[in-house]
C-alpha cells in the first residue's frame, strides 16, 4: 500500500528500520535481532524481490516509484500488486529521506527485507563444484565485491566463516549489486572444517603468498585437464590473509604471480582473478 510520508514521527514500527544506517555495530545487532537486511537502490530491490525475499517495507523518493512498480507487480510477496499490496511503500521527499536515513540516497530507494533461514552447507555442496570461502573478511565493500566476482565467474556458492562480515549488510549488498541473491550462500558454524568439504568430494585451495605455493596459472591448467574436480577456494582477511591453521589444512596452496615488485593485491581483486582462473566454464 502506498503511504505519503510527511513526518518522521509517523509509523515508528517501520521507520525505525531506516535509522542510523551508518552505525555498523548497531545495525549488526538490530538486523540480526529482527531478521532484517537493507536493500538499497532499485536494481538491488528488484533482484531481492525476484529472488523471493519479502519486504517489511519500502522507502522511496517520488520519482523512483514508477521504476519500482514493475518489481512490486511481479512479486508474490505483494500479491502481484504494483502498489505493494499489504507491504507499506512509503513515499517521501528527498529531504525527508535524507533526514531519516542520515545520508543522501543517490538512487532514492531503500527497502527493509526479511532474511531467509541460512541453508545447510551440506545441502549447498551437493549441487556445487566451485565454492568460494571468505575467511574473516572485515570490510563489507570487499565482501560485496568478492560476491559479485564469484557470481560473474560462475561459482556455484559462497560460504563465510563465523567471524566474516555479513554479506547482507547494506554496503555489501549494494557493492555486490544484489548478486548475493543469485548465488547460494551460508555462514559456516565452525572453521576450519576440512572434513565438511572432503566428505562432499571437494579439495580446499588456499589463496596465499608463500614460497612453496603453486602458481595459480599452473593450478588452473590442472583443473582444466580434470573438469570433474571440485574446488573450494579460500580467501583470507584484509592485511593478514589466511590463518596459518587454515593453510595447514588446505589441500593446495596457490598464489597469484605479480610483476613490478608488487607484493600483494587487495583481497577483492585477488578473488576476482582466482575465481576466473579456476572457474569450470569461464564466461
Amino acid at each position: 500500500m502506498l503511504i505519503d510520508l510527511d513526518s518522521l514521527t509517523a509509523y515508528p514500527e517501520y521507520l525505525h528500520d531506516y535509522t542510523q544506517l551508518k552505525d555498523v555495530n548497531l545495525r549488526r545487532s538490530l538486523e540480526a535481532e529482527q531478521g532484517l537486511f537493507m536493500a538499497e537502490s532499485n536494481e538491488v530491490i528488484g533482484r531481492a524481490l525476484r529472488a523471493g525475499f519479502t519486504p517489511r517495507s519500502l522507502l522511496l523518493a517520488p520519482h523512483w516509484l514508477e521504476i519500482i512498480r514493475p518489481f512490486l507487480a511481479a512479486s508474490p510477496a505483494t500479491g502481484f500488486a504494483p502498489d505493494g499490496g499489504p507491504i507499506p511503500v512509503f513515499v517521501a521527499s528527498e529531504d525527508l529521506l535524507e533526514r531519516l536515513v542520515g545520508f543522501h540516497l543517490h538512487r532514492g530507494a531503500i527497502a527493509a527485507m526479511l532474511r531467509k533461514p541460512a541453508p545447510n552447507p551440506r545441502e549447498i555442496l551437493k549441487h556445487a563444484s566451485r565454492v568460494l570461502i571468505l575467511e574473516d573478511l572485515v570490510d563489507h565493500t570487499n565482501v560485496g565485491a568478492a560476491v559479485r566476482s564469484a557470481a560473474a565467474c560462475g561459482y556455484d556458492a559462497i560460504m563465510v566463516t563465523p567471524s566474516c562480515a555479513d554479506p547482507l549488510y547494506r554496503r555489501a549488498v549494494r557493492v555486490s549489486m544484489g548478486t548475493i541473491f543469485q548465488v547460494p550462500w551460508t555462514r559456516l558454524e565452525r572453521w576450519p572444517d576440512p572434513a565438511l568439504f572432503h566428505e562432499a568430494g571437494f579439495e580446499l585451495a588456499a589463496l596465499a603468498l608463500r614460497e612453496d605455493s603453486q602458481d595459480l596459472r599452473d593450478y588452473a591448467m590442472e583443473l582444466g585437464a580434470a573438469p570433474s574436480r571440485k574446488v573450494a577456494l579460500i580467501a583470507g582477511a584484509e592485511r593478514d590473509g589466511l590463518k596459518p591453521q587454515t593453510i595447514a589444512r588446505a589441500d593446495k596452496v596457490v598464489r597469484i604471480a605479480m610483476a613490478h615488485g608488487v607484493d600483494s593485491l587487495n583481497v577483492a581483486g585477488a578473488i576476482a582473478i582466482a575465481c576466473w582462473a579456476t572457474a569450470t566454464n569461464r564466461p
